[in-house]
């Protein structure tokens, strides 16, 4: 009977089919093709920092933040003594007075500082915890020969390496304005100290070392 087929049809039909298979003629209704894989390349890999290897910015940032530093350093307020330095209200000052008050029932000691501005000779004043950090600036004292005075009030100064500094004036103290310019109008050879500190640079003392 044309098409109607038989059970013994069928399970030839069956038996051929699983042949075809096993040889791989014929695809298995459960198998999908598989995707094509991907494979990274150098443009789509993330970026990785290396460990140690900083960038320019960071670098930059640690040096500014270096030299800020280096202008005073932390020391405990009931450590500072009298002629020692202090940075009170953003100056440089030279400590003339401390007192320490006793300890109360509900907070620390406290310590009243009185210095003298070593550039302008202002005075100021600070109450600090003892047991608080305060600020002291690196005060540094050089002495160079005595060159030239300008008609500006401006000294030329010879450096340890022979080159000459030219970026001071005279002094505002009159005593110590006097004994350089008559020491120069006579003809000495003159060295002056030059007091350092938080950037700022001002002759501090004279030392007449005999005639030319």
């Amino acid at each position: 009977m044309g098409g109607i087929y038989s059970p013994a049809t069928n399970a030839s039909l069956c038996k051929l089919l699983r042949v075809l298979r096993t040889r791989g003629d014929a695809p298995s209704p459960s198998r999908r093709p598989r995707a094509p894989e991907s494979h990274p390349t150098a443009s789509s890999a993330p970026d990785i920092p290396l460990p140690g290897i900083m960038s320019d910015e960071e670098h930059h940032f640690e040096s500014k933040a270096d030299a800020g530093a280096s202008k005073t350093y932390p020391q405990q307020a009931g450590t500072i003594r009298k002629n020692g330095y202090i940075v009170i209200k953003g100056r440089p000052c030279k400590v003339v007075e401390v007192s320490t008050s006793k300890t109360g029932k509900h907070g620390h000691a406290k310590c009243h500082f009185v210095g003298i501005d070593i550039f302008n000779a202002k005075k100021f004043e600070d109450i600090v915890p003892s047991s608080h950090n305060c600020d002291v600036p690196h005060v540094t004292r050089t002495d160079y020969q005595l060159i030239d005075i300008s008609e500006d009030g401006f000294v030329s100064l010879l450096t340890e390496n022979g080159n000459t500094k030219d970026d001071l004036r005279l002094p505002t103290d009159e005593s110590l304005l006097a004994q350089i310019k008559d020491g120069f109008a006579e003809g000495k050879d003159l060295v002056v100290s030059v007091m350092c500190s938080m950037g700022e640079e001002q002759i501090c003392a004279l030392k007449d070392i005999g005639p030319k």
